[in-house]
Order: C-alpha cells, then structure tokens, then sequence
C-alpha cells in the first residue's frame, strides 16, 4: 500500500513538473506519457554488457540473474543502496564489500556519475585512519544508510555532512541552489580505497610504532568503477546525456576513468567536471622538482597504487596501461597528458575543470609531505602560503597552458572561499565562486560545461587576491565548519 501511495504521490508530482518544463526539455528527457507509465511499468535496461565488454583489460560483469543486488526498479525519487557480487572483484580497502547508491528518477534518462571525494592513503597512518582529515575517507567500509539521511537543512543530523551528497551536481531540490543535474538519474561512487579511483593493487602497511599488527590494504578503485559501470549497464537505460563529476579524489577519479566510463555508456553527449583535483604537468622522468612540485606526488602515488614500472611490459593488467590502451596520446611517463588525450579522443565531449587558488587542502596532499620546508615549518601560516606558492605556479604553468592547447577543455579559477579549506567549488552551494573581474559566477562555468547545444567553452582564472578574503563566508559555513 506504501509502494502505491508514494507512485500516486509521485506522479502527481512529476507531472505537474513536466507540464510546467516540459518547453525546456532536453535530450534524454521522457514526455508526459512516457513519465506516467514508467511508474507503474520501470523501463529496462537497453544496453546491458556485452560479450565483447566482458573481455579484455578490466573487463565489465555481465547481468548475474541469481545475485540479489538489492534493487527496486519502481522505488523512484530516493537513495537506494547497491549490492555487488565479489565475483566482479569490487571492495573496499578493508576488503569489505563495496557497494553503491543509486536515485532513479521516471522523467529522463540522463545520469550523472558522482564519485565521492576524501583524500588518498600510501602508509598505515593514512590508510588506516589514523592520519584523520589528511587520510582516506571510510577505512572501514561503507555503510548500509550512507546517503539515506543526508539533508543540508537538517540540523539534527549532521552524520553525513561531510559526503558531497550535498552538492548542488547531485543534492535534488538543493533548497537554494538547484543545478540541473540533481533532477537527473544519481549514480553515487563511495570512496574506500584511497587511490583516487585507479588503484589496483594490494599493499601491506607496517605500524611504524610496532603497536598494532601489519595492515593489507587493497588499493582496488579501478575494479570498482568497473563494477558501478556494469550495473548501471545491465539495469538502467542508457543515458543520452552523461555527466561525470567529482570533488577533490573524485574529481581525479573522474578524470582517469572518463575514457573507459564514457566508452561504455556510449552517450549523445558526455560531460565531465574535474572540481579540485588537477594533474598537474609532472613527467616522471625528470628530477627537477623546483619546475614540477608535484613530482614526489606522482611517483608516490604509483608505486603504491598500481604495479606499473616504466619500461615493463605494457600488457601487463594494471590500471596506467589500461589508461594508455583505452586513451591513444595518453604518456605514461606524464599523467597531465590525459587532459589533450581525451579532448582528441572526444572532441565533442565538453570538459571542464575548476578548483580555487588559493586551496589549502588537495596542496596540502600534494605537497606537504614531500617538501621539508613546509613539513617542518612550525608556523601553520607560513606553511600555508607555501602550499599555495606551489599550487598557484602548478596551476598557471604546469596546467592552463595544456588546457589552452586543447579545444573542449574550460577551466574556471577563483581564488578563496572561506570553506572546507577553500577546496572544492561545488559542495554545499555555489555562492563566493564568483570571478568578479570577468563578470562570472561558478554556475555560469557548470551550465557552460553541461550544454547539450555546445558553445565557446569558458576559460577564466581570477587575479584580484585581495577581495574574496573580505567577504568569502557567512553564518551557514560557519555552521557547517563545525562539523566538517
């Protein structure tokens, strides 16, 4: 009686909304009719894995009929957690089963990948939690309730603050900030593996205090971004319009599977947004990290993450010869490639990335660690304007000009919100991203990118360094500050 109650309520709902939009309907979206009876008859899916997709270098998982995935197909308009079988070598760093969350919606078939941000992880403290906010979000798993109590309003709730369940991309009926994207079909993509998504490799941590026992991390985000793409495949129908987006490791996560993740949808018209996770220009053969401070960084990260050797066999099943085979002009000795890499692999494709100047966070993974004069600069303040020091040379040498060089790459540089470190544009709402001097706020950056019509992509990067430190924050950050 539940279930028949909320389809009435439900379509009520929706179709007084279509009657109203149905003008502005775009590519993907379904008319009035087609709306009403998906909610009593949910469409299957249209483009299941193939054979063919089941083969080769990360493989994707056909349809398992006998798995309990624990899916609704008529449970519109709410979270609703998915199983994955083991057999389709998805987990979390833990080795617990990894699962997903999914808000289907009866009115599109568009859909946006959200991959969920947190840090990275390459030793015990980070990946085992100990290091806190600078380690790897969920060293525990994922939850069965993640996302079911996640409202920005909610003040009674503040347990998942920290997802970007409330980012505008993917909150639906943000309550002051709504971005198209939130009334498309949300494919939610946990982070438990502190590997930005493209790790495929299990480690053994040792405490360095010799207090608890050696920690076996499996570094699996790339199996499992093949399994969300699977199911998505063999249960939803295939989107015209697909946006794929991210904060902070998300965003990289983003960026690194785009290429396998827009193959396999095969969409009309594939987006991407990179919020807070630049590659910057770093070629792994060189020394010089004076020119390239994010050097340390990558080479770090890879011999961690992956069992990738440069010069070793590029058939090998790991996650940079995946990259490499699947994106033609991608460099495995120069990660930052991947930015011209798939703007000539889809030039149609709109691309964007964005982040603020003056973040004080991701540079911090970036560079903190690696430098000692910002590791052991007893001054937080001192240490912080050398974090940006190297971020603000990395962004305007090392990654603009591999952008400008491309024709569907935008970028959109603020300099400060007085926010989460002022890292990440898109969480919470879009207000204080505004570059004042070329007359722009973040949502004209965001409806730039995902602009089924094309257009001239927008290309800013704010100079004044003064003014966002005046008035960049309000009483509702301040709040929420608590608790990030």
């Amino acid at each position: 009686m539940i279930k028949i109650l909320r389809g009435f309520i439900t379509a009520i709902i929706a179709s007084s909304l279509l009657i109203t939009s149905y003008a502005q309907a775009e590519p993907g979206d379904y008319n009035f009719w087609t709306t009403l009876k998906h909610l009593f008859d949910p469409p299957n899916a249209n483009a299941p894995v193939t054979s063919e997709q089941a083969q080769g270098m990360y493989p994707l998982t056909m349809d398992d009929p006998n798995f309990n995935d624990d899916f609704d197909p008529g449970d519109f308009n709410t979270w609703q957690k998915i199983d994955v079988p083991a057999n389709s070598g998805a987990m979390c760093g833990n080795g617990s089963p990894y699962k997903f969350f999914v808000y289907r919606v009866p009115d599109t078939s568009n859909t946006i990948f959200y991959f969920e941000g947190g840090g990275a992880c390459w030793d015990y403290e980070s990946c085992s939690g100990q290091a806190g906010i600078r380690g790897a979000r969920n060293p525990n798993g994922i939850p069965d309730d993640y996302l079911s109590n996640v409202h920005l309003l909610d003040f009674t709730n503040f347990d998942n603050l920290t997802t970007a369940g409330v980012s505008p991309l993917i909150y639906t009926h943000h309550p002051y900030n709504q971005f198209k994207t939130g009334e498309w079909n949300m494919v939610y993509v946990p982070y438990c593996t502190g590997d930005i998504y493209v790790g495929d490799k299990t480690e053994i941590y040792e405490d360095s205090s010799g207090q608890s026992p050696d920690l076996i991390w499996h570094h699996n985000g790339l199996r499992n971004v093949q399994a969300v793409t699977s199911w998505v495949k063999n249960n939803l129908q295939k989107p015209k319009q697909m946006l794929a987006a991210g904060c902070s490791a998300g965003s990289v996560g983003a960026l690194l599977n785009y290429t396998k993740l827009r193959e396999d949808m095969n969409v009309d018209h594939g987006y991407l947004i990179d919020d807070s996770g630049p590659l910057y220009q770093a070629p792994l053969d060189s020394n010089n990290t004076s020119e390239y401070p994010s050097l340390p960084l990558h080479n770090e990260v890879l011999h961690s993450w992956t069992t990738y050797t440069k010069g070793g066999d590029p058939n090998e099943e790991n996650p940079i010869n995946a990259i490499k085979a699947f994106t033609p002009g991608f460099d495995s000795n120069e990660l930052a490639s991947i930015y011209a890499a798939l703007s000539n692999k889809f030039p149609s494709d709109r691309l964007g990335i964005t982040h603020f100047l003056a973040d004080g966070n991701f540079s911090s993974y970036s560079y903190e660690r690696f430098y000692e004069d910002i590791y052991n600069d007893p001054n937080a303040d001192s240490r912080l304007s050398k974090l940006r020091q190297r971020w603000q040379k990395d962004t305007h040498e090392n990654l603009i000009p591999l952008l400008n060089q491309t024709s569907n790459w935008g970028y959109y540089f603020p300099m400060f919100r007085n926010l989460n470190e002022s890292h990440c544009t898109t969480i919470i709402d879009l207000h204080y991203g505004e570059i004042a001097e070329h007359g722009l706020e973040l949502k004209d950056f965001l409806n730039n990118i995902v602009n089924h019509n094309g257009g001239s992509m927008v290309r800013a990067y704010e100079t004044d360094e003064v003014s966002d430190f005046e008035n960049n924050s309000n009483w509702f950050y301040d709040l929420i500050g608590l608790f990030m």
